[in-house]
């Protein structure tokens, strides 16, 4: 069984171009491109100021355009699940004139960048600015994990990030027996979208309840402690962010001593506690988390994302990839799909 291969950033780049070409009749003058990614451990510890451990995929969006001077601007994407319409032009915004969210949706993120980007060129302020506009234009929660990896990814390496300092750190992800697997449940549940406000919402009043700014300040220890100042099920939410922290703090350690029997056991801890103290899993997540553990050549697997549906991550000897994927799809009551990759580097820059 074979992972399915995206397109590449050439063959993107290709596409972009010749749409530009039809679009607007010349060619364009700037094509960069910035990466997916995968969150290895360290799941819904962001927005509550923790660790994260994410590495950058060699799936990529391309984005290409040219200045110009008429103050206007002009957007096409050429996804086929964009919402429509798929063209859109709006002038810049002003000191009197800002930008507003609306359909279509695709264009919101754009937009939301547009008006909020900052004068200064650190990266730490670039990704606070994509932050903002997905917070205040694509109406989502987030932390600041996607943002960072998608900049400052690099190939060969995960990169554990605190997300209350905005400190990185390079972790060496390049062994060649090594595979990552990422496995789409291709299911999606509606939960998602009400409960990740809830779960936010529920952290807070917990660190609240103990004093704190953050249950990044909150040890296990503390949180026993003070469980009779919260609710049984806050405990239990504020439980996993703690132990789920202290558990990126080790994974990171793991993988800078090549100890993947370590890294995949944290993995596995991470996402039963993601299951039951979090509940933000779900029977498909589960089976295929399951099924892979059952799998020869694996470390560990865990559900990756926000939950509801979506993707696993699966940590295994590479060797065994075909036999894994057909083990899992074997096992599986729905139709996954899979996707293998390397450690890749941010957002850049491409040349033609």
């Amino acid at each position: 069984m074979a992972a399915s291969s995206p397109p590449r950033a050439g063959e993107l780049l290709a596409e972009a171009r010749r749409a530009f070409r039809e679009e607007f009749g010349a060619e364009p003058e700037l094509a960069v491109s910035a990466p997916g990614r995968v969150n290895l451990i360290g799941e819904h510890t962001d927005y509550n100021q923790g660790l994260v451990l994410p590495m950058a995929l060699e799936l990529v969006t391309v984005l290409v355009g040219s200045p110009r001077a008429d103050g206007l601007v002009s957007l096409l994407t050429t996804s086929e699940d964009a919402d429509e319409p798929r063209r859109l032009q709006f002038p810049l915004p002003t000191a009197q004139r800002s930008l507003e969210p609306g359909t279509p949706r695709w264009a919101n993120y754009v937009k939301g960048v547009i008006q909020h980007y900052p004068d200064s060129g650190s990266v730490a302020a670039r990704a606070q600015v994509c932050q903002q506009a997905e917070h205040s234009f694509a109406g989502v929660p987030c932390g600041i994990m996607d943002q960072l990896i998608a900049l400052l990814g690099q190939e060969g390496h995960a990169l554990l990030i605190d997300c209350r300092s905005l400190e990185t750190s390079l972790v060496p992800l390049s062994e060649p027996k090594l595979a990552v697997l990422i496995t789409n449940s291709n299911v999606r549940h509606s939960l998602g979208s009400s409960e990740y406000p809830l779960r936010r919402r529920q952290c807070e009043e917990v660190a609240r309840a103990l004093g704190k700014e953050s249950l990044r300040e909150v040890q296990l220890e503390e949180l026993e402690a003070g469980r009779e100042l919260v609710s049984k099920e806050g405990f239990r939410r504020a439980r996993h962010v703690v132990g789920e922290i202290r558990r990126t703090a080790q994974a990171a350690a793991a993988l800078c001593r090549g100890d993947y029997r370590a890294f995949g056991r944290l993995m596995v801890e991470s996402h039963h506690s993601l299951r039951d103290d979090y509940e933000v899993s779900c029977p498909e997540l589960d089976q295929l988390v399951e099924a892979a553990l059952s799998a020869p050549g694996v470390y560990g697997s865990r559900m990756t994302g926000g939950g509801f549906g979506g993707c696993t991550v699966t940590l295994l000897e590479a060797s065994f990839t075909s036999q894994v994927m057909q083990h899992i799809q074997e096992q599986y009551s729905g139709t996954a799909t899979f996707y293998l990759s390397q450690a890749a580097d941010g957002a850049k820059v491409l040349h033609w």
